[in-house]
């Protein structure tokens, strides 16, 4: 008997999580896809919800964050009004080295041109000569997939940062438009992406709208790359309809290899460390309630709403 779609995942994440290495903090750490990295299971995100503590607070919170196990750091040239994301998480790699760490940065430019400047901006604020994976920033829609497939578009810019050595994978992300991110999947040669994965935004109803559960993660694993989820709370749209713990454990039960998640306090920190350290896969009959009950009051207005917020 064929597996059916909808529980293609339950089983995928089986094999994600089937024999999960523990880090000398007692930090979950999983393969990051065919990179032969091995990453925290939980990410710190270096969104508005980092710039938001000040320079010496945020500095101060990431080497905490650090500290307790965290090795995956993500960022984005447009983290800040004048990059200070970026310029803060240079600092504190610049302070501890970064052996051990994972660095992924997001570029937004779609030409091939401005997207290679704003990669040597990055590399210069975060005061390394390479990062360990370059995101293609936010995926919007098919047109916008065009302009980055396009000849002299981002796609030809993030391959030539990998052949260069100013990257050493290269991936995209998205927000909102789960079949396109798909079809990008399909169509280039990513080592890794990042996508919107919280139960809210997968609806099993049918004719529902598509999910990049159940549409574009698929072929993120069929093809090994390395996946790291987003939007576990939803913008805290979620927050109050399902604990905590169980949104982050939801996201950690997919076939992901870290979950990204803004964190602007430092008891934040001290919380999701706490579960991501105490993670076990919640059961599927468990995650297919969960996203049933959330995806049915939220999902058409988050899909909307991801559209125009692209801070992960």
């Amino acid at each position: 008997m064929g597996i059916s779609r909808r529980d293609f995942l339950g089983t995928a994440a089986l094999g994600a999580i089937a024999a999960p290495l523990v880090s000398a903090t007692g930090m979950p750490m999983r393969p990051l896809g065919s990179t032969g990295a091995h990453v925290s299971l939980l990410a710190f995100g270096g969104g508005s919800r980092f710039v938001g503590y000040g320079e010496e607070p945020g500095i101060a919170a990431l080497n905490h964050a650090l500290d307790l196990g965290i090795t995956y750091i993500d960022t984005c040239d447009s983290y800040g009004p004048n990059g200070e994301s970026q310029l803060w998480i240079g600092k504190v790699l610049k302070q501890r080295g970064r052996k051990g760490l994972w660095l992924a940065s997001k570029i937004g430019p779609r030409k091939y041109d401005d997207f290679m400047r704003m990669l040597d901006t990055s590399l210069k604020r975060l005061q390394v000569d390479h990062l360990d994976l370059l995101h293609i920033h936010a995926l919007m829609g098919p047109d916008d997939l065009a302009a980055v497939s396009a000849k002299g578009g981002a796609y030809e810019a993030a391959v030539k940062a990998k052949e260069q050595k100013m990257a050493r994978f290269i991936g995209i992300t998205c927000h909102a438009f789960p079949d396109v991110l798909k079809t990008a999947l399909e169509r280039h040669q990513f080592d890794c992406t990042q996508m919107a994965l919280n139960a809210a935004m997968r609806s099993q109803e049918k004719g529902a709208l598509p999910s990049f559960e159940t549409v574009a993660l698929p072929v993120a694993v069929r093809k090994k790359m390395g996946v790291t989820a987003m939007k576990i709370f939803a913008a805290d749209v979620l927050v109050g309809q399902a604990t905590p713990d169980k949104l982050i454990h939801y996201s950690m039960s997919l076939p992901v290899a870290a979950t990204v998640i803004g964190m602007p306090k430092v008891e934040h920190i001290e919380h999701n460390v706490a579960a991501a350290k105490a993670f076990k896969p919640l059961p599927l009959p468990e995650r297919k309630k969960m996203s049933g009950e959330l995806a049915e009051k939220n999902k058409i207005a988050l899909d909307t709403y991801f559209r125009h917020h692209l801070d992960a």
